[in-house]
């Protein structure tokens, strides 16, 4: 999947550009997962690039908009080698990190477009998703307004994160969706069931968010609230603390014994499994996995490069449903609390 060192391409949405095979999500460089460090995160955006990844994953609640300005000097000095990709609709107190407040209307749309422009200093955006779904908005009303936004210029591709396989398909019949944005790992494999065969049938690419399982099936930390700092996000999940934490991590062997055959890391493992779903599935599939490090983008492009086996497609295969505790504590905000 690797030409002269870079990470291949996939198609974003029918018909759409062809953009690297692996993206990057952006949102640890300024929220969520403790302390960053800006000139590190610089470097790992160019060297992302330098590696063939072109799809640049942010959101206006990420840092209350922080993320979006970071980006900015970055988008502004390889405009047309990347494709931004930002969100509306979720907001995120920074006093209750747990919480989660939600708007689909048109008003708040058409403010939240704007504000995203102006923070990331483009004049378009290249995929604008729905971040999160308010059910007491119907769906064909909100991708109205981000069709008209397409209409007039500020937006070219439209997406949605966490949506059902209904919400998806009643959303398509007002504008073609290029891409859906969930989470799928070898820990959350909810998707499986509706909406990536919803996806297939309709021509949307899959970008899977947390691939690496927030940096668990990498085996970077194992119990979120004795191993991270205390205003990392990981604390509030239900399944890296006490008692789910630990069950988990038992999980991972299996992970760690595949690694060693193909003399990679766990992390590499995850994200080669994430891949291969596209053959499994057959539909476009690009992971976004999140990293404020140079190193690690290396390391996770080359997972690319990596294919399982029968056999290790078998081993990592009981893997999710042998996980305990839900993604978040509130699972009414994405797609598998509403299927």
């Amino acid at each position: 999947m690797m030409t002269n060192g870079t990470i291949g391409t996939a198609a974003l949405g029918e018909g759409g550009p062809e953009v690297g095979v692996q993206g990057l999500g952006c949102m640890g460089m300024s929220f969520a997962y403790g302390p960053t460090d800006a000139d590190a995160s610089r470097a790992t955006l160019e060297r992302a690039l330098e590696l063939g990844v072109t799809l640049y994953d942010t959101a206006d609640a990420y840092g209350a908009g922080e993320n979006e300005r970071f980006l900015a000097p970055f988008f502004k000095a390889h405009r047309d080698e990347v494709v931004i990709a930002t969100k509306f609709a979720l907001s995120i107190p920074r006093e209750d990190p747990t919480r989660r407040i939600i708007r689909n209307d048109a008003p708040y749309i058409r403010e939240a477009v704007e504000a995203s422009l102006r923070r990331l200093d483009v004049d378009v955006i290249d995929l604008y998703y729905m971040h999160r779904r308010d059910v007491n908005v119907p769906i064909e009303e909100t991708v109205g307004v981000m069709a008209e936004l397409v209409r007039e210029g500020k937006v070219k591709q439209l997406g949605l994160s966490e949506v059902t396989a209904g919400e998806l398909r009643a959303a398509h019949g007002v504008h073609p969706i290029a891409a859906v944005q969930s989470e799928w790992s070898l820990f959350s494999r909810d998707i499986e069931a509706k909406v990536v065969p919803a996806a297939r049938e309709l021509g949307v690419t899959l970008v899977p968010y947390s691939p690496l399982g927030r940096g668990f099936l990498t085996g970077s930390f194992t119990d979120a609230e004795q191993d991270l700092t205390p205003g990392d996000f990981r604390r509030h999940q239900p399944r890296y603390t006490g008692a789910n934490a630990a069950a988990n991590a038992a999980l991972l062997e299996p992970v760690r014994t595949v690694a060693k055959a193909h003399d990679a890391t766990p992390g590499q493992v995850a994200l080669a499994w994430v891949h291969q779903q596209a053959e499994v599935h057959n539909l476009p599939v690009i992971p976004i996995p999140g990293t404020r490090k140079p190193a690690r983008v290396e390391e996770n492009t080359a997972a690319t490069r990596i294919e399982l086996t029968v056999e290790e497609l078998a081993l990592l295969e009981p893997l999710a449903s042998e996980v305990s505790g839900a993604r978040y504590a509130d699972m009414t905000f994405v797609s598998a609390g509403r299927e």
